[in-house]
């Protein structure tokens, strides 16, 4: 089982999260990239994209947080965060 934790952050409030659950036989990126995709869609904000800082800090912990600089569109929270919270070892890359 793979669990992403996706909250939205505003003066160290957390203004609301959710947790994407993905049961599939999918890649753990591809995991991650669904379960963006789900949390972007069910809060109605634009998907961020992945900048080097983004991606050297999920390397290293499975978690990282998106800011304004992320997104495309305008945002009215100060980060958008996810975490990895759970996964099955049994994946391959």
């Amino acid at each position: 089982m793979f669990r992403m934790w996706v909250r939205e952050w505003k003066d160290n409030h957390m203004l609301r999260d959710t947790v994407v659950v993905d049961d599939t036989d999918d890649t753990r990126t591809h995991k991650v990239f669904n379960a963006l995709n789900k949390a972007c869609a069910e809060f109605d904000i634009a998907v961020p994209i992945w900048l080097n800082s983004n991606i050297e800090d999920f390397k290293r912990n499975s978690k990282t947080r998106f800011r304004p600089e992320s997104f495309v569109e305008e945002t009215e929270f100060d980060y958008l965060e996810i975490h990895v919270i759970e996964e099955d070892q049994t994946w391959t890359e």
